[in-house]
């Protein structure tokens, strides 16, 4: 097989890394997954790995990065692909674009792993056919993205809905699991949180209680995107949300918590608030966005 050019797609997380190899018509041709490690270590992984799939003589056309965060995702700042200050060990401040493109000779373009899950979603997920998509994960923390037509929303740096603050139910006094606010969405029911909220009891679904406390907190999550981004609909992932029973109740509160006002009174929950469908959908919109480079 002759291939004109290839692109890449990686995605950065807090405990893993992932890189995908493909041809111009999408075929794959290599791919595979590793633990993070020091942010050297991880683009020597990820770079040797892509280096090691390609075949002789063929150059990359563009890679995509899907990241964690905080990170400079604006094209036009001179800090553009540079980590922000991070709980994540040895990455804060690092220049993971400017890293990844020493290594691999190509142009390369960041966004955020929830942005570019929202463009994913967006384009050949669970949110094909809106115009404007809004992508929530619930696991080990929380984050949010929202494509628009395509467009990822960036700014300074980029969505950070798990700090948005919530109204705490009465009489729950736990403690907030997140270091920065008491009473932030991350802070208070992403996985963490939740599972000290558990205690001994292995599952969510197992715990009625807990179940329609993160509902709640979701709800008002949900709500605060829907008033201030106004999506077509809302696509919920990661690991939290996979709970039985968890998407009913959130669509429920969030009908509830919306009331009658306005445009929300005319939200179906049961087509606003949908489940994620793609399994690695950070990696699939790193490479769309490698692949709209590699045709410009």
């Amino acid at each position: 097989m002759t291939h004109k050019h290839l692109i890449a797609a990686i995605e950065t997380g807090g405990t893993k890394l992932l890189y995908r190899l493909a041809d111009a018509e999408g075929a794959v041709i290599g791919e595979g997954r590793f633990d993070t490690a020091t942010p050297d270590a991880s683009v020597a992984l990820l770079a040797g790995a892509v280096r090691q799939a390609m075949p002789p003589g063929v150059a990359l056309a563009a890679v995509g990065v899907a990241s964690f965060g905080p990170i400079v995702v604006d094209p036009a700042s001179p800090r553009y692909g540079r980590m922000l200050a991070t709980t994540k060990a040895g990455w804060s401040g690092y220049d993971l674009r400017g890293a990844i493109a020493a290594e691999l000779g190509a142009p390369v373009l960041v966004d955020s792993d929830v942005n570019a899950a929202a463009l994913a979603e967006q384009q050949v997920g669970a949110g094909r056919g809106q115009r404007l998509v809004a992508y929530v994960t619930v696991g080990t923390g929380i984050g949010g993205g929202l494509s628009i037509a395509g467009e990822t929303l960036k700014g300074n740096p980029h969505p950070e809905i798990g700090h948005i603050r919530l109204v705490r139910r009465p009489g729950d006094a736990f403690a907030s699991s997140c270091p920065f606010h008491a009473d932030c969405a991350e802070g208070l029911v992403a996985g963490p949180a939740i599972r000290r909220r558990l205690g001994d009891i292995a599952d969510l679904a197992d715990a009625p209680d807990v179940l329609a406390l993160a509902a709640d907190y979701l709800a008002q999550l949900c709500a605060t995107l829907t008033l201030a981004w106004s999506p077509d609909c809302i696509v919920l992932g990661g690991g939290v949300l996979r709970a039985h029973g968890l998407i009913d109740a959130v669509r429920t509160e969030l009908q509830a918590q919306l009331g009658t006002y306005g445009a929300a009174a005319d939200i179906d929950p049961a087509t606003y608030l949908v489940p994620a469908a793609l399994a690695d959908a950070g990696l699939e919109g790193a490479m769309l966005m490698a692949r709209a480079a590699a045709g410009k």
